[in-house]
């Protein structure tokens, strides 16, 4: 392991890794540094391995998975498996998010960002293409999101936008990892593709292709689209991971700001802020998301990710009793994030968070299986994001692994 400060902070990471992210920014941050060394002058290499990084198992203990756990996977699934269309996709309201609510722009249409996590979360129940109880489902699930990549790489139907793109990305990167079809891989390196040339001079992505600002519950869905689709060897810009590290590091609070405080959104050191700016807003959403995003970039800050979790084990009481009742998205994409950021922290800090989770899902869980979606697209994303959330100590999904 090396370690170096950027921005304040200690960035802990394995060698080749995290240092060869950031050679520009590292003569001016190292103690002492007057000159770029001779490792930041050499011609950097045109990959990055996003393999590494995770090389240290967490200590404390394993949560244990139980029955009624498993049980709230499996009618959640078979909800999902209900609602799925002839064409292999689950309907939803498209539409984007505004301020705390949702503006929905085409309500009830086939939803490829939807369908992706719904097949995402069959996977990574250990149901995979063409065998077993679901395999006709994510078979279709498949069909339909191949069928919306674009010429241009762009994954889109009845307009959604970058959130859905890097959530397809994603789910084929975990598809084709399985299969190796070369009809994946093709498709899935376009849409890779697409992902690199949108990412603009800050670093980072928006809603819309090619934007000129950034923020972060944008970005960490790019980070681990990217991670997902280099981990079996598509090709991934190391320039690109490079412009991303440094985005979420400057988007970290590193300091204490008096804001107001609203529904969890707080200036406290270790938080992640919406955009980098520093007048910005941050919250438990997006504080899980910085943490996930440094983790999908193969960084460990003792500092950041420290006060990160710190933040989140205090908040979640908070954002469960705010943004649970109805499932906001807030709650969906904050407890998405925080359950990957905490599973790869792990010890108490995991068993912690989990079980406390864990409970307070399964007392939402309907009688018909779903999970309620009320402010954002809908149920069929409240019911695929709790059985992912529920899903991640299975460990059966490559990203999703330690």
């Amino acid at each position: 392991m090396r370690t170096t400060l950027m921005h304040g902070f200690t960035l802990t990471a394995t060698a080749g890794l995290a240092l060869a992210i950031v050679p520009g920014l590292l003569p001016g941050l190292l103690p002492g540094a007057t000159e770029p060394t001779a490792a930041a002058l050499r011609e950097p290499e045109p990959i990055l391995n996003l393999v590494e990084g995770f090389d240290d198992e967490p200590d404390g203990p394993l949560v244990e998975i139980t029955r009624e756990q498993e049980q709230a996977v499996d009618r959640g699934l078979v909800w999902l498996a209900n609602h799925q269309l002839k064409n292999g996709a689950w309907k939803a309201d498209v539409g984007f998010k505004l301020n705390s609510n949702y503006r929905v722009t085409k309500p009830e249409q086939p939803h490829v960002g939807v369908t992706a996590l719904a097949g995402m979360a069959f996977l990574a129940g250990g149901h995979v293409p063409g065998r077993g109880e679901y395999g006709d489902n994510v078979d279709r699930c498949l069909d339909f999101v191949l069928s919306c990549v674009q010429e241009d790489g762009y994954v889109t139907y009845a307009g959604t936008r970058m959130y859905s793109h890097a959530f397809a990305t994603l789910f084929l990167a975990e598809i084709y990892g399985m299969t190796h079809r070369e009809d994946v891989r093709s498709k899935l390196q376009r849409a890779v593709d697409f992902i690199v040339r949108c990412q603009n001079d800050e670093g980072g992505w928006r809603y819309a292709p090619l934007a000129s600002e950034s923020d972060m519950s944008i970005v960490v869905c790019q980070v681990l689209a990217l991670r997902a689709a280099r981990n079996i060897g598509i090709r991934v810009p190391k320039s690109v991971i490079d412009a991303a590290l440094a985005y979420v590091v400057d988007s970290a609070v590193s300091r204490n700001e008096s804001a107001p405080s609203n529904f969890g959104y707080r200036s406290d050191l270790g938080t992640f802020r919406y955009q980098k700016d520093d007048h910005s807003r941050s919250s438990f959403p997006l504080t899980a998301a910085g943490v996930t995003a440094l983790h999908g970039l193969g960084i460990y800050s003792n500092e950041m990710i420290a006060k990160g979790v710190e933040f989140l084990e205090a908040e979640v009481d908070l954002q469960n009793r705010h943004n649970g009742p109805n499932g906001h998205y807030f709650f969906w994409y904050g407890h998405y994030y925080g359950v990957q950021a905490m599973y790869t922290v792990g010890g108490d800090h995991w068993q912690r968070y989990f079980t406390k989770l864990r409970a307070y899902l399964l007392r939402q869980q309907e009688v018909d299986g779903r999970w309620r979606n009320e402010i954002g697209p809908g149920d069929a994303l409240g019911t695929a994001m709790a059985c992912l959330i529920l899903e991640i100590p299975y460990s059966l999904l490559p990203i999703f692994q330690r």
